[in-house]
């Protein structure tokens, strides 16, 4: 796995850490437990997913939905960030 420079040179986390170990948890079928590490990474799996899919295929109200799933996944990706700051 790759280091986290900002957790080296800063010692705070970044937005995203532990995303590599949540990716190699959920390779490896442990679902729950790549939630549990990195809860952003299934919505931004759904968003790169749909973007390809509405670039393919050119879905109605295409745009919208990549708008809310984008939103999701900032919102996911903050409130992960914030939670293992308190933590």
């Amino acid at each position: 796995m790759l280091p986290c420079m900002s957790k080296q040179l800063l010692g705070i986390s970044c937005p995203g850490c532990g995303l590599q170990r949540a990716v190699a948890l959920l390779l490896k079928g442990e679902l729950v437990n790549s939630f549990m590490m990195y809860p952003a990474l299934l919505p931004m799996m759904a968003l790169f997913g749909f973007i390809l899919a509405d670039r393919w295929m050119r879905i109605p109200n295409g745009t919208r939905i990549i708008s809310l799933l984008a939103g999701l996944t900032a919102a996911a990706i903050l409130i992960n960030f914030f939670v293992k700051l308190t933590l």
